[in-house]
């Protein structure tokens, strides 16, 4: 008999490779990080959703909506990312730019949504995952999960066609910012 000892290997952590700007200020003082100051630059990310404080390099210009490159090798505005941030942390104006930012998110990312939505399953035996996108009550789930069982739905477009679920881009974008502000117990999309 031979035993094979294995060694947990650490979590792998995964950092966003890009981001797009909320709000940013050439003076700052960083909020995250202390002495850091410069061009500070509040952000989401693409990826994982997270609000993220990031240092701009100097004389480098910023427009709010922009998406930037915040991955580990590269960067051509980015010195570095400074930390999280939590939602009542932000710039009002920050949050002011949220709802329409999110919504260019899921508009980009069209492909990782309606693959969410393929492969959503029940959270606990009485709530799916589905209804707690807003607008998706149990008759639309019902559908929904007859439909992707004929054929996963291919865009959002084609959830419109098939289901008749009305906007999807917007109510995933209001979904995604319950999560941000914290109004949600439970994170489908946004990493803590």
């Amino acid at each position: 008999m031979y035993s094979i000892l294995y060694r947990a290997q650490p979590p792998v952590r995964k950092y966003e490779e890009y981001a797009y700007v909320l709000d940013f200020n050439s003076r700052g003082k960083s909020s995250t990080v202390r002495g850091r100051d410069g061009i500070i630059v509040t952000a989401i990310g693409e990826d994982r959703l997270t609000l993220l404080e990031v240092l701009g390099i100097p004389n480098s210009t910023f427009e709010v909506g922009e998406k930037i490159y915040i991955g580990k090798e590269g960067r051509t505005k980015i010195l570095s990312v400074l930390g999280k941030m939590e939602y009542d942390k932000i710039s009002l104006s920050a949050q002011n730019e949220l709802d329409l930012v999110v919504e260019t998110i899921v508009t980009a990312n069209e492909q990782k949504f309606v693959t969410y939505l393929n492969n959503a399953q029940p959270l606990t035996p009485r709530i799916h995952a589905l209804e707690l996108i807003p607008g998706i009550g149990k008759t639309y789930m019902k559908t929904m999960l007859e439909e992707r069982e004929k054929q996963k739905f291919e865009s959002y477009q084609d959830l419109q066609d098939r289901v008749g679920f009305k906007e999807p881009i917007r109510h995933i974008s209001e979904r995604i910012l319950d999560e941000i502000t914290g109004e949600s117990r439970m994170n489908l999309f946004v990493k803590r």
